[in-house]
């Protein structure tokens, strides 16, 4: 929007940014796939101009945990070999995490994104909370090179699956 002030008897051209607020994200309803399609839009919307990465990962963090409802959102960047915690929703989170430890640091030794039915199960979970029960963890990559993680988890076993991966692995590389 333009908007045209009047001061000292000269017009001043100034342009105002408007930012989408929270409260405008559009939550729907429906299968996985009719979810993600009307999010992604949005997310590209939230982030589009701002080249601030923390912010924008803050938003991509609040934007899927309020479609989906998710225990836990957030992402781990790679800072001296090992993975820190990044801009999240949800309750505390484990701050540092070594490279092939636990879901996210498999996720970053094998540079692949990994869907987990159920986290007792698999070898070597870290527990950062016993209420998470299953989760899903996408390699951020740049320049051939893992240099993060988006990370979900869900309260509920077996809550990920191909859809997910396919429209997650979108988002993260619009980051």
């Amino acid at each position: 929007m333009i908007v045209m002030i009047h001061a000292d008897n000269k017009l001043i051209n100034d342009i105002i940014y408007l930012c989408t607020m929270a409260e405008d994200l559009s939550i729907i309803k429906g299968d996985k796939q009719t979810q993600y399609e009307s999010l992604i839009p949005q997310i590209k919307a939230l982030i589009e101009g701002e080249n601030d990465l923390v912010a924008n990962l803050a938003n991509i963090a609040a934007a899927l945990k309020e479609q989906f409802g998710w225990f836990w959102v957030g992402f781990y960047w790679v800072k001296n070999d090992e993975l820190v915690l990044g801009p999240f929703q949800g309750p505390v989170a484990c701050t540092r995490i070594r490279k092939g430890r636990g879901v996210c640091g498999t996720s970053w030794a094998e540079a692949k994104t990994l869907i987990v039915p159920d986290v007792e199960k698999f070898p070597g979970h870290i527990a950062c909370s016993s209420l998470s029960k299953s989760e899903i963890v996408i390699p951020i990559i740049h320049n051939n090179e893992v240099v993060g993680v988006l990370d979900v988890d869900a309260s509920e076993l077996d809550q990920f699956d191909t859809v997910d991966q396919h429209y997650l692995e979108k988002i993260v590389e619009m980051i």
